[in-house]
């Protein structure tokens, strides 16, 4: 069986979308790259803002050595709450978008295909609405989060029921199922916007751009172990994945347990992307793009794809979100339009240099 795999990997390798750049890397050590990445994100996201710190500011503030009271209020109240909720949510993002495309054995698989996302946006616009009718005793602010994850969890639920067919999932069902939700959950949203006064449009319109604005110490306490607990599984499918490369008949002639792995795949996607998109919005492309790119870098093999996946989403995000906070300083830009603004021509790029080697 693992000489079997080891073909698998082999055989399964991107070669003709590489660029020479992706190959010296995927070479040398990726690992260390992305982390080092990484740690030059998470340090510029703490420096950089409508307070601008040194990097010897930072490292004080962080270890307590006696810095300005100021710039330790910045950096421990304001940013680095903020910073560790956008690692968190890259990190899931990126994660779940490899986790899908490795179940529909595609690369141009997004997590929200299967109506987690637009599921969690129709309930944070519900809650936007009409939270303060009825509960009026509870802010928003908490139940916002509370109300689009149930909302992005009952629609997975429900795309994931529809697609199981005398005991097996389809995928073809789990795709068409996953299109019908986002469609009908879009038109909820905006019968919704339509309601909607002013302000609430904004707070609609400005949640489904994506922000870490509401990032606070509470929110991370809750998210990590919802994200972390979900990531650190994720590994245990790795070689389930890998064998699903070849199709799900081979796979399960290699004795691996098909079913219960599709039913896996999903439940952390939705765990994680659901968690993702109640604390941060709507932010795309983190887990299409990233995945894809580390692919193109390390290979398919799933062991090695899941780490790089997860350090590559977190930077992309952190990254992402200090352009947002310092491009139009002291305002901020939703951070789903810079991860827009940064995908969107890259992965064109990646397309224009597959359609080359492809007519070669």
């Amino acid at each position: 069986m693992d000489a079997r795999l080891r073909e698998i990997e082999t055989n399964s390798a991107l070669s003709g979308a590489k660029w020479i750049a992706l190959k010296h890397i995927g070479r040398s050590n990726p690992v260390a790259f992305v982390a080092m990445a990484l740690v030059l994100a998470v340090i510029a996201s703490l420096a950089i803002g409508p307070v601008s710190l040194s990097f010897e500011d930072v490292l004080k503030s962080l270890f307590h050595l006696g810095t300005d009271p100021r710039a330790e209020t910045v950096v421990w109240q304001l940013r680095l709450p903020r910073t560790l909720v956008g690692m968190i949510v890259g990190a899931g993002l990126a994660v779940s978008g490899a986790l899908m495309q490795g179940l529909f054995r595609n690369p141009m698989v997004d997590p929200g295909l299967i109506g987690i996302a637009p599921g969690a946006a129709m309930g944070a616009a519900a809650v936007i609405v009409f939270g303060n009718r009825i509960f009026p005793g509870l802010e928003v602010l908490y139940l916002l989060p509370l109300c689009a994850f149930m909302g992005g969890m009952i629609v997975a639920l429900m795309v994931y029921r529809a697609a199981v067919i005398e005991g097996r999932t389809s995928i073809i069902m789990l795709l068409l199922v996953g299109i019908a939700m986002t469609a009908i959950c879009s038109a909820a949203t905006g019968f919704f916007v339509h309601l909607s006064n002013e302000r609430q449009i904004r707070d609609i319109t400005f949640w489904t751009m994506g922000s870490l604005g509401g990032a606070r110490w509470e929110i991370v306490y809750v998210l990590t172990p919802c994200i972390l607990i979900p990531l650190l599984i994720t590994p245990w499918l790795a070689r389930g994945l890998d064998a699903l490369n070849l199709g799900e008949r081979e796979a399960a002639y290699l004795g691996f347990p098909i079913e219960k792995l599709k039913r896996w795949v999903c439940l952390l996607t939705a765990i994680m992307v659901g968690g993702c998109v109640a604390v941060s919005g709507v932010v795309g492309f983190i887990g299409l793009l990233v995945p894809h790119v580390i692919r193109l870098i390390v290979g398919p093999a799933y062991r090695r794809l899941i780490p790089l996946t997860a350090l590559g989403g977190a930077t992309l995000l952190v990254f992402a979100d200090m352009i947002a906070r310092w491009i139009v300083a002291p305002a901020e830009l939703p951070v789903g339009i810079i991860t827009s603004l940064i995908g969107g021509p890259f992965f064109l790029v990646l397309l224009i240099q597959m359609r080359r080697s492809l007519t070669l």
